[in-house]
């Protein structure tokens, strides 16, 4: 038997009530077999990445000493720390480095704005009817904002910010603050001088 009358003996007869999956009795591929067939080849859509969790920290003696030793001096080297809690300097390295992923602590260099070309920093109070945390969480992504806080009292939002001069505050306040849906008042502190800006407060 060649390999012609094989596939003549595979297919239905005239007449025939006989049908394979996804076919009806007159040949026509089914709705069923259809949406099967779609699904196959439609796309998935990539999947949405995990947000990385955070390593928790055991803060024992040890490595609330390691911070308040950062807080005095950032630039206090790790062998020095080391000779301080009695650890070896890996040992203070390691510590360190999961206390920074964990977010416990961070180590910058902290400037006065109006001494590197910042003339205007003001602290702006918000007020909000609905979600304050959308708005807060969309004041966090501004890079002209510094620190935000959710609070109760007058202001629902508090919000400090630093900019090049007034023409660059009038801007941010008219076109990303006060447009903001759910904002609907804000009042604006400028400051004259800084007068105080310590992060030695220590450990508890």
């Amino acid at each position: 038997m060649n390999l012609r009358n094989q596939l003549r003996l595979d297919l239905p007869s005239a007449g025939s009530t006989r049908h394979y999956r996804g076919m009806g009795t007159d040949g026509a591929v089914s709705d069923g077999a259809l949406a099967s067939r779609r699904a196959a080849t439609k796309p998935s859509k990539p999947a949405k990445p995990a947000k990385p969790t955070k390593p928790s920290v055991n803060l024992d003696s040890v490595s609330k000493h390691i911070i308040e030793a950062l807080q005095r001096d950032g630039r206090k080297s790790y062998a020095s720390i080391a000779s301080e809690v009695g650890l070896s300097e890996a040992a203070v390295r390691q510590r360190v480095q999961r206390l920074l992923e964990a977010e416990v602590m961070q180590i910058v260099a902290v400037t006065d704005p109006l001494q590197v070309g910042f003339q205007r920093q003001a602290m702006i109070g918000i007020r909000v009817a609905g979600d304050m945390t959308a708005v807060a969480d969309t004041l966090s992504d501004m890079p002209e904002v510094s620190y935000v806080v959710t609070t109760a009292g007058s202001f629902d939002v508090l919000a400090e910010v630093v900019c090049e001069d007034d023409d660059h505050l009038l801007h941010l306040l008219s076109t990303q603050i006060r447009v903001l849906p759910g904002v609907t008042a804000t009042e604006t502190f400028v400051y004259l001088k800084l007068n105080k800006q310590l992060y030695n407060w220590g450990t508890r």
